[in-house]
C-alpha cells in the first residue's frame, strides 16, 4: 500500500530553507562586519602613522625654526661687527688725515701760489689764495687730479690784482677729499 505523509512537511521544509536562510544572512553579515572591522582598523593605523610623522615632523620643523632665528641673529651680530670695524678702521686711517691733507696741500701748491686760507667742512676744502698767473693755477688744479687724496678741483673765480699788487691775482677755490675706500683703492693700485 501506499503511503501518504499527512503531516505538514511543506511548512517544515519552508522553515528549514528559512533557517538556513537567515543562517547564511548572519554568517554574511558576520563576514562583512569582520572585514569592515579590519579595513577599518588598517585605515586608522594609516591615519596614526601618517600623524606620527607630521608631528615629527612639526618638531623638526620647529627645531629648524628656532635655528633659523638663532642664524639670523647672529647674521645681524655679524653684519654690526664688521660695520663696527670699517668705522673704527675708517676713524684709524682718518686719525692722521688733518695732516695728510696739509701735507698733500703743501705738495699740490706750486711756487707763486699763496694760500690765505683753508677751511675744511667734511670733505669739502675751500681755498683762497693769490697766484703770480693763471698758468700756476692749472699746474696747481692739475696736481690736485694727480693727488692720491684730493680730487675733483673747482676754480670758482679769478679776480684781477689791485693797483698796489698787479701782479697777483686773487682767486677762490675747493676740491674734496676723497673717501677711505677711495683712498685705499688707489694705493693698492700702486
Amino acid at each position: 500500500m501506499p503511503h501518504i505523509n499527512l503531516l505538514p512537511w511543506r511548512e517544515q521544509e519552508r522553515q528549514a530553507s528559512q533557517q538556513k536562510f537567515l543562517t547564511i544572512i548572519g554568517l554574511i553579515i558576520g563576514v562583512v562586519c569582520l572585514v569592515m572591522y579590519f579595513i577599518g582598523a588598517f585605515y586608522d593605523s594609516l591615519t596614526t602613522g601618517q600623524n606620527i610623522k607630521n608631528n615629527y615632523l612639526k618638531a623638526e620643523i620647529s627645531k629648524l625654526d628656532t635655528r633659523i632665528i638663532a642664524i639670523n641673529d647672529l647674521n645681524k651680530q655679524k653684519n654690526n661687527l664688521q660695520r663696527r670695524i670699517r668705522l673704527i678702521e675708517e676713524l684709524q686711517s682718518n686719525r692722521n688725515l688733518g695732516t695728510q691733507i696739509i701735507d698733500e696741500i703743501t705738495r699740490v701748491v706750486p711756487a707763486g701760489v699763496y694760500l690765505t686760507s683753508l677751511e675744511r667742512k667734511g670733505n669739502l676744502l675751500k681755498v683762497v689764495g693769490r697766484s703770480e698767473s693763471n698758468n700756476r693755477l692749472s699746474q696747481m688744479l692739475r696736481q690736485v687730479e694727480a693727488s692720491y687724496l684730493l680730487e675733483r678741483p673747482i676754480i670758482q673765480g679769478i679776480v684781477a690784482g689791485e693797483q698796489r699788487s698787479r701782479l697777483l691775482s686773487d682767486f677762490s677755490m675747493h676740491f674734496y677729499v676723497k673717501s677711505f675706500q677711495q683712498i685705499e683703492d688707489s694705493q693698492r693700485g700702486k
